[in-house]
């Protein structure tokens, strides 16, 4: 996750579907491709290494398990602009004990601008309307203080450490879906323009 300080004048995005076949062709590293698919230009970051094989796995996804697709990885547009700023979504559906789980990546030219804020708030939105859900967790790099400071500033809480040799340490946060309902300040505010695409 990429994110930067809190904007004095918030920002907005809507999230654009990536299909099964637009994840698949940026996996392959066909930006074309993958634009075409879904309707908007991407940005160059959308065929780099990591994002390459973030979009297959999630490709792999969707062709084992079509019900996820309302759930993963989609385009973040900027509002009114139209300019594709990074991707977020959810891992998945809600797991057996209701949990989701976040995920956004900021483009490189629009970091630390306020875009990560939006992204974030538009999933805690989304994941507070489903009745089925009951956590959010956030999992973020220990030495990515930007993103440290997104989380905490929706309410997340501290849950646990893992560590693995792609990410090295990550930090486990999570917030109750109740939290994000009843209003937790920053968690609510702004939350037009959050709507996810077909």
């Amino acid at each position: 996750m990429n994110s930067e300080p809190h904007p004095t004048n918030p920002k907005r995005v809507r999230f654009v579907e990536l299909s099964a076949k637009a994840l698949r062709a940026l996996a392959d590293g066909d930006l074309a491709g993958g634009s075409a698919e879904a309707g908007v230009a991407l940005d160059p970051h959308f065929v780099g290494d990591r994002a390459r094989w973030i979009f297959g796995y999630r490709a792999d996804q969707l062709a084992g398990d079509p019900s996820a697709a309302p759930w993963i990885t989609r385009a973040a547009v900027s509002e009114p602009d139209g300019a594709v700023v990074g991707d977020a979504g959810f891992h998945g559906p809600p797991d057996e004990d209701g949990m989701v789980e976040v995920g956004f990546t900021v483009v490189p030219g629009y970091r630390r601008q306020g875009y990560a804020r939006a992204m974030l708030r538009a999933l805690l939105v989304r994941a507070a309307a489903e009745p089925g859900v009951r956590t959010v967790r956030a999992r973020v790099s220990a030495d990515n203080t930007a993103s440290l400071a997104t989380v905490a500033g929706f309410g997340f809480t501290r849950v646990g450490e893992q560590g693995n040799e792609r990410d090295g340490l990550v930090i486990v946060f999570e917030v109750p879906a109740e939290a994000i309902e009843t209003g937790h300040p920053t968690a609510s505010a702004d939350t037009t323009a959050v709507p996810v695409e077909p």
